[in-house]
């Protein structure tokens, strides 16, 4: 007995202009699209077995014609929005997007503070962001279904109102409660996962071609420059009002603004409609003390903000210089600002002992590098995904790129610097090497990412020219059916 395959033809030939049978098509579970075609002359088995495959994929998965089952027609756009509309639509996104990355980096900027309030130590510090990001990544899937099946504005704005409230929660957590503050972190996680995995996919339905890549791009400039403007912000409100709670009572109103905003003025615009055409108080300083401390803060967050703008624009303007003459340019830029900021960064921390203004210097070099990816690794996901599961591979993205990444590398980074610190605990200068020491692991990371996406260039020109082709409508791909022979 031989184990054998069966394979059912793409292309069914065509006999009579007069009877039509619908087409589903399916491919590695990213939905299905509905297209028309002349059907004639096609053996009776092998339409029943056409028939057959059309009626499960029909059950299992939705269609672009049909948007899906679940999100009533009441509920998308269905005019075509004018350009201006479309464009007020990717600012309030954009200062939406802002907003969430100043929230996320406030913590970072008043961390000591934290420390010192809760009187913990840099491992249990690190649980901030990592119950955050843990939050982040289990949500991120769920929320990148129901965006792909359910009205995207609604689910945002359910979203940034939980992320509003717990943030404003979180800044009124006292002493004894840190575990409380934690638990608030975690759940302004579930706001920030609603927005995360939709934003991008409401841009990429504006927009197509070349203007998505400068839409994408403006979308995550706002990532680097709200990273670094929750440092600023964030240290200078604590400092101002001699309490780190005020410096999260900031986002929350921006927050509002932007929750409203969301509600007045994003559509929720068709999927695939462009490609379709307490008390305490900072320990008191002198006022010298207060402006070294604030320099160093507004350095790094300038440097933040100017290289993320300036990697963002590059990478983007690079992508589409090179995209018509290199077919796999993107992954290529990826794999070129990965691979060469490593050496960036780790210059950056053994130098941070010997040499400040050197260590600004190769991070901000370093950062000019990894922020080429951005805009350009968003726009790769946008356009090797069908319309109706943008949502989902958003989320998928997300997810395994938070579990890799920030999930646990604030705890793990921690644990590496507490157990180092054992060796010499009562020296100032070992607790300073032993959190450098822990740091180096992120270069040696940051080169293993860059391979992998030289790996993806290799790959990726297939997978647009497919998502393309099931976008139109015109391939059914193959379906292997296993069969025995005797």
């Amino acid at each position: 007995m031989n184990l054998g395959v069966d394979t059912v033809c793409p292309t069914p030939q065509i006999v009579s202009p007069s009877s039509y049978v619908t087409f589903l098509v399916q491919i590695s579970g990213l939905g299905a699209m509905e297209t028309n075609g002349s059907v004639m002359s096609l053996p009776d088995g092998e339409k029943t077995r056409l028939s057959s495959v059309s009626n499960e994929t029909s059950t299992r998965y939705g269609s672009v014609a049909d948007s899906l089952p679940t999100d009533e027609p009441s509920t998308v756009e269905t005019t075509v929005l004018s350009p201006r509309r479309s464009y007020i639509t990717v600012a309030v996104l954009c200062y939406v997007n802002l907003i969430n990355y100043m929230d996320r980096y406030t913590i970072a900027g008043v961390l000591l503070s934290i420390q010192k309030f809760f009187d913990i130590t840099d491992s249990t510090s690190g649980l901030l962001q990592t119950v955050f990001i843990c939050s982040f990544i289990i949500l991120a899937p769920i929320f990148g279904y129901l965006g792909d099946r359910y009205n995207r504005k609604y689910i945002m704005i359910g979203g940034l109102s939980v992320w509003v409230v717990m943030t404003l929660s979180s800044s009124f957590v006292t002493k004894s409660y840190f575990w409380l503050l934690v638990l608030l972190r975690a759940l302004v996680g579930t706001g920030e996962a609603s927005y995360s995995t939709i934003a991008p996919t409401i841009i990429g339905d504006l927009f197509s071609g070349a203007k998505r890549t400068v839409m994408i791009s403006a979308f995550y400039i706002f990532i680097p420059v709200g990273s670094g403007l929750g440092y600023i912000i964030g240290s200078s409100v604590a400092s101002a009002t001699g309490d780190w709670r005020w410096a999260l009572r900031l986002n929350p109103i921006l927050g509002s603004l932007g929750l409203l905003l969301l509600a007045v003025l994003c559509p929720n615009p068709p999927r695939g409609a462009s490609d379709a055409h307490g008390g305490s108080t900072i320990e008191h300083t002198s006022y010298l003390e207060d402006v070294k401390y604030l320099l160093k803060n507004y350095i790094f967050g300038v440097v933040t903000v100017v290289t993320g703008i300036l990697g963002v624009s590059l990478g983007s303007t690079i992508s589409r210089r090179l995209r018509d003459r290199v077919p796999n340019a993107d992954p290529l830029i990826c794999a070129v600002g990965m691979l060469s900021s490593a050496p960036c960064f780790f210059f950056a921390i053994v130098l941070a002992s010997t040499s400040i203004p050197a260590t600004y210097v190769f991070i901000g070099i370093g950062e000019t590098l990894l922020s080429l990816n951005w805009a350009v690794l968003a726009d790769i996901l946008l356009y090797v995904v069908v319309p109706t599961r943008r949502a989902t591979a958003e989320a998928l993205q997300i997810m395994v790129c938070h579990l890799l990444g920030d999930a646990g590398s604030p705890y793990l980074l921690g644990a590496i610097s507490d157990a180092l610190r054992t060796y010499q605990p009562d020296s100032h200068t070992w607790s300073f090497r032993s959190l450098e020491y822990s740091f180096l692991l992120c270069p040696f990371v940051g080169v293993l990412g860059g391979l992998f996406f030289l790996m993806t260039a290799l790959y990726v020109t297939k997978d647009r020219k497919n998502a393309e082709l099931l976008t139109a409508g015109t391939i059914v791909p193959y379906v292997f059916i296993w069969v025995y022979e005797l």
